[in-house]
């Protein structure tokens, strides 16, 4: 088949998603696909794989190309689909590369596949300047593209209860209504998902690692924490509100002695991190190669994941467990990522939650060994699952 993963996020910039995306087209040339990536690119990819799209001059959201604008997108992305003969599209986000893919892919025919990654209700609300306001704009912008007529969102819920997240939800709702086939990285969002209305069929499928990754991180030891070594924790991602690297470097400060913090990501709260981070064992990498950061996880005791009521699947998280490193995560919800054993839950979703299993770690090194061995028994669950996203390629090019 020939595939057009649509995406408003890529590389080089930092994010599960721009991960993610990678991933799914490598395994889908591996598996003997044809798999274009288009995305808005500050600059030309040396990748002949990846097609940059038309950028805005001007606007730059947490220092993201954007994709502008829907005319000139719609027309460039109906060539290319044309002109490579595409089979199916599959899109990966809720801006405007990915709305000028839909209607190209509607002008030709072409069967829409969704991955919902993210929340993009507190996306917005921790990204966008005025939230309340811009977020108007924005929903208008992407109904000129995608109706979200009838659509209406219950207040119900505890994520929906703020108009400007209702106005967000409509968004979500209204991108999986243009779509065939929507894809889930998680149950839990997939649940939310479908009781806020979404009618269009849904599968549940990990993002999963790519095969090139897996061999780039290899064969590791199961982790051992001796008591003359300090624990060396890691955090990975995007420096973002939303993300909540501030809640670890300020439980940094009640770590116990002989534990070191190494973050490595950038982005617009990079700043208020490292006034956070002040007096703290904690370094600070800013950007790092990806497969710096592969190997800074295989040197690691524990993956703190200090974001809630955020994420879907984070791919930093399929990461640590394809490294056999042991996750500590604030969310309930992302329970469901972690294998059984491999992982710790935060007694409470903040700094004194974090610090307090930290000095429980600390105090148990046995705990770490237990849950590496966990993560690395379970390996195999990271995997790409191209099968079964190819059974969904092929139910929307049938159905």
């Amino acid at each position: 088949m020939r595939i057009a993963l649509v995406t408003d996020y890529y590389l080089p910039t930092l994010g599960g998603v721009q991960t993610a995306v990678r991933a799914l087209a490598e395994s889908l040339r591996a598996a003997g696909h044809e798999a274009i990536v288009f995305c808005p690119l500050a600059a030309a990819s040396p990748d002949p794989g990846v097609v940059g799209l038309p950028v805005s001059g001007v606007f730059r959201p947490d220092g993201y190309p954007f994709a502008w604008s829907p005319a000139r997108l719609r027309t460039v992305l109906r060539r290319e689909f044309a002109e490579r003969r595409i089979d199916v599209v599959h899109t990966h986000s809720e801006m405007f590369a990915a709305l000028g893919a839909v209607r190209a892919a509607d002008d030709l025919g072409i069967p829409v596949v969704h991955t919902m990654h993210g929340r993009i209700d507190v996306y917005t609300r921790n990204v966008l300047p005025l939230p309340s306001v811009t977020t108007v704009l924005l929903a208008f912008l992407h109904g000129r593209q995608v109706s979200a007529a009838g659509i209406r969102v219950a207040a119900d819920a505890p994520y929906t209860r703020t108009r400007t997240a209702r106005r967000m939800w409509r968004v979500m709702l209204a991108q999986s209504r243009a779509s065939a086939h929507v894809v889930v990285p998680s149950e839990h969002f997939a649940a939310k998902l479908v009781d806020r209305g979404v009618r269009t069929p849904v599968t549940v499928l990990t993002n999963g690692i790519e095969p090139s990754v897996l061999d780039t991180i290899g064969t590791v030891p199961a982790r051992t924490l001796h008591a003359d070594e300090p624990l060396r924790v890691v955090w990975v991602g995007r420096l973002s509100p939303e993300k909540r690297p501030d809640v670890l470097v300020r439980a940094a400060h009640d770590f116990p002695s002989g534990v070191h913090v190494d973050v490595y990501g950038d982005g617009v709260a990079r700043s208020a991190v490292a006034r956070a981070a002040r007096g703290a064992d904690v370094t600070l990498h800013g950007s790092t190669p990806h497969d710096q950061v592969l190997a800074a996880m295989r040197s690691a005791h524990l993956l703190v994941s200090s974001s809630f009521d955020f994420d879907n699947q984070p791919m930093v998280m399929l990461e640590a467990i394809a490294s056999g490193l042991p996750v500590l995560h604030c969310d309930p919800d992302l329970a469901e990522v972690v294998p059984a054993g491999a992982g710790f839950l935060a007694s409470t979703p903040d700094a004194a939650g974090l610090a307090a299993e930290v000095r429980r770690l600390r105090a148990d090194p046995g705990a770490i060994t237990r849950a590496s061995e966990a993560a690395l028994a379970a390996r195999s669950r990271v995997e790409q699952p191209t099968d079964a996203l190819l059974d969904v390629y092929r139910s929307v090019r049938t159905g």
